[in-house]
């Protein structure tokens, strides 16, 4: 692809003056219409040392209006960093709606840098480009436009932009060791970008080479290519809000399916004599598990879904009783903040990843999307077919990262959670967790069980597959996740 690049085209002092004014114009009048829109912005450059990155950066910034705009200069990972997937500080910088987020380089630096300096395996940065285009992919859908720069200049124009730096007391800094080996090295970055342009140019976040030889030339081609993908998006959703808005209430089921729920056995149970004989047990060993965890730098998430009073706080409040509470972290979700709805919806889950050497127990999850937020109508039925595909997508990067992944599904019948919801009424230590909104959505329990069932069916992956919690006995129930998270946490060990 760069090989047929003309990298030799220029544009002249005086035709230049010119069109670089109305560009800033046009640029500063679609910033404000983006913002009104809501329309969140991702400017990503990547390119040669010495190509102009931050020059064109800061040449872009002077047609915005500052308040809408924030820069994420992009350095090899800190040590909190490297402790979690890597994808994750650069999820956790997306803008909110409105706001335009420029990467002076970015999430490419996998599949470049981290390659080229084998920093990371062969089996590592390949697994990448399929993660990266997943992550491109959500946020565009979620209504993100991303635009993608890569700055071009030749090996020979390298060398002498770095001697001219170098030269001048002033900007002999910003070359080092590092940027001369770099050089060194160009036709192995070269041959990693051009299969990094080959695999990560899609439809939805496609590629524009800017020919950086001249800086006037570079100008107009980037500001042109922000004003067309500006437009062209600003244009769209125009003509999505002149249509129908999307109802937000219609909860369709999958047909074919055949209940996952309707097979589950809850008739077991354990005998108090037996549970108190064997709980203590497991819950020293997972004491133990945890500081192993913490010694190999293992990250453990847990996820707890299940009916209204299945027992998931009082499950949760077993398994930890032994723990150390400086190596784990209960996540209780509920529903989003307004600063939570101004991003993607995964956003606020990847804030919460752990460090590797920590658990993060999730009491409810980016589950809710697929349930509550389906049959509610919280979400649009886009929106919630949609995100198998992208839950799916962000559990296998925790795994490839090294994650235990564990999803609990707790189960009760009808018929026990009525029983449950009235002991917690007649008991004053426990009225607190009986509300009004468990009725409503009992009276939805064959709604709720059609979407928990599909749920199961398209989430259950051979990487993060669902373990099902028979839970009418709440003391089998306990013993159960036990057993299972000490297996997988001693299989990854």
């Amino acid at each position: 692809m760069l090989e047929k690049v003309d990298i030799t085209q220029k544009i002249k002092k005086a035709e230049y003056a010119g069109m670089i004014t109305e560009l800033e114009f046009k640029l500063a009048n679609l910033q404000r219409q983006a913002k009104d829109m809501k329309i969140p912005v991702i400017i990503v450059f990547e390119g040669w040392d010495a190509a102009g990155k931050g020059t064109m950066i800061n040449r872009l910034l002077l047609a915005l209006d500052p308040r809408g705009f924030k820069v994420h200069p992009t350095n090899p990972p800190a040590e909190d960093e490297r402790l979690r997937p890597f994808l994750w500080r650069f999820m956790v910088r997306t803008p909110e709606k409105g706001i335009i987020a420029i990467f002076d380089r970015s999430w490419y630096g996998r599949v470049l840098v981290e390659r080229v300096d084998k920093l990371v395996k062969k089996e590592v940065w390949s697994k990448a480009y399929d993660e990266i285009k997943s992550f491109e992919r959500q946020l565009v859908d979620d209504g993100n436009v991303i635009i993608k720069f890569f700055m071009h200049i030749s090996q020979k124009e390298q060398k002498k932009r770095f001697k001219k730096l170098e030269s001048n007391s002033s900007t002999a800094w910003k070359v080092d060791k590092n940027d001369w080996k770099n050089y060194k090295h160009y036709n192995k970055f070269l041959k990693a970008t051009e299969e990094m342009l080959a695999k990560t140019d899609t439809d939805f976040a496609p590629w524009t080479i800017v020919e950086s030889h001249d800086w006037r030339f570079a100008n107009v081609k980037v500001f042109n290519a922000v004003i067309n993908t500006l437009e062209n998006k600003i244009n769209e959703v125009k003509k999505k809000g002149a249509k129908k808005a999307p109802t937000r209430r219609k909860t369709v089921g999958h047909k074919g399916i055949t209940s996952i729920l309707d097979k589950v056995d809850l008739s077991v149970d354990l005998a108090r004599e037996e549970y108190d004989g064997v709980l203590k047990k497991y819950q020293n060993r997972m004491r133990d598990l945890e500081h192993e965890v913490y010694k190999k730098r293992l990250s453990v998430i847990m996820v707890y879904e299940g009916w209204d009073a299945a027992g998931k706080g009082g499950n949760i409040k077993r398994f930890l009783k032994m723990m150390d509470p400086r190596g784990y972290e209960v996540i209780p979700i509920a529903a989003p903040n307004d600063i939570e709805k101004a991003h993607h919806y995964l956003w606020r889950f990847w804030k919460a990843i752990p460090k590797a050497g920590h658990i993060a127990i999730f009491d409810r999850s980016w589950y809710g999307r697929l349930v509550v937020e389906r049959v509610e109508g919280f979400c649009t039925e886009e929106e919630w077919k949609r995100a198998y595909r992208e839950i799916n997508e962000m559990e296998e990067q925790f795994v490839n990262f090294g994650t235990v992944l564990i999803k609990f599904w707790l189960q009760v019948d009808k018929a026990e959670q009525l029983k449950r919801f009235k002991e917690r009424q007649q008991n004053p230590h426990k009225q607190w967790k009986i509300t009004d909104e468990d009725w409503r959505n009992r009276k939805k329990w064959n709604q709720y069980k059609t979407a928990v069932d599909e749920m199961l069916l398209r989430t259950s992956t051979s990487y993060a597959p669902w373990t099902i919690i028979e839970s009418n006995s709440k003391l089998y129930a306990r013993i159960k996740v036990l057993k299972t998270v000490i297996k997988e946490i001693e299989k990854k060990l």
